[in-house]
């Protein structure tokens, strides 16, 4: 018995239609996946949060997909003014994630459009809280001691400091951190959007204030430099001051010494001459006279003398010697 053709071809065709239409109206979700089923632009039923096999009306409903993990925002930084008038750099980063997937579609549509609240709320409440705190009170915690060492440091690189590390924080960083984080959160539920967190990941000075402050540290370095050059040229002052007392005090040691020796010497001398010149006086008076005669004769000299003269009597009896050989 032979199969009919057309039957056979309309059971195909049933077989294909169920196939798109099951294949149509089945979707599947995963751990990180939640999702709300749209109608004809319009959001029907429940979110579906549970993950596994799921079903919809295949054509006329769409499944809209959004993530159930934790996602971070990343806030740009931000020139802020704090309430001393400081202006520093504040770059923020939270956490958030989507707890209603249906008031957030309905809201933000997607991620990009929750990127785009973000901004505006988080930057919106960090600028409020930071603008009406003090900067001591924005970088220090409530509970961080002042040590020695950093007083210390402060005292040696500039008095003004002192006075704000010394001074008392209130409420500290941490404080300032919970209550932006309370005041953000408080305004998420309506998007949508749990927050989880918030922190300030940096915070700087302002460029323009940042030159300043590499100005003034450059200016105390410099103080400081000054000072020890001063120090040290008036150490140096001392020491050669100490040097030439020292060197005087030995010189006249050397030279009062020396004084003691050459007296010694000419009184020994002297003593000499005295008992030469008593052995023979008259030999002693020719030896002097003669030795008197090299130093004062040269070949370019020239005396005047009288012939009675006593300082030539020497030089007469030689010659009067010489006549008589």
């Amino acid at each position: 018995m032979s199969k009919n053709p057309t039957l056979i071809l309309g059971t195909a065709i049933v077989a294909a239609v169920a196939a798109v239409l099951v294949y149509a109206s089945v979707y599947t979700l995963d751990e990180a996946e939640q999702a709300v089923i749209v109608q004809l632009g319009a959001p029907v039923g429940d979110p579906v949060v549970d993950p596994g096999l799921h079903f919809k009306l295949p054509f006329v409903q769409e499944v809209r997909r959004f993530d159930k993990r934790v996602l971070s925002w990343d806030g740009d930084p931000n020139q802020i003014p704090t309430r001393g008038e400081q202006f520093i750099s504040v770059d923020t980063t939270a956490r958030w994630r989507i707890a209603d997937p249906l008031v957030f579609m309905k809201r933000v549509q997607n991620e990009r459009g929750a990127t785009n609240r973000l901004n505006d709320i988080l930057d919106s409440v960090v600028r409020d809280k930071i603008s009406a705190t003090d900067l001591v009170e924005i970088v220090r915690s409530k509970d961080w001691e002042v040590s020695k060492e950093d007083l210390a440091r402060v005292q040696l690189n500039s008095e003004g400091d002192e006075e704000i590390l010394l001074k008392k924080v209130q409420t500290g960083r941490q404080e300032l951190v919970r209550s932006i984080f309370t005041q953000a959160a408080s305004q998420m539920p309506q998007l949508g959007i749990e927050l989880i967190d918030i922190r300030i990941k940096r915070i700087d000075y302002v460029e323009a204030v940042e030159q300043r402050v590499f100005d003034r540290m450059i200016a105390e370095r410099q103080r400081i430099a000054e000072q020890f050059r001063s120090e040290g040229e008036g150490r140096a002052a001392e020491i050669d001051g100490d040097t030439k007392r020292q060197l005087a005090e030995i010189q006249s040691e050397a030279e009062r010494e020396a004084q003691g020796i050459r007296g010694r010497a000419d009184a020994q001398a002297s003593k000499i001459y005295s008992e030469a010149f008593g052995v023979d006086p008259e030999f002693y008076a020719y030896l002097r006279t003669l030795e008197s005669y090299s130093k004062t004769v040269g070949a370019s000299s020239t005396l005047v003398l009288g012939t009675d003269s006593e300082y030539y009597r020497y030089l007469r009896d030689i010659s009067v010697h010489d006549k008589s050989k």
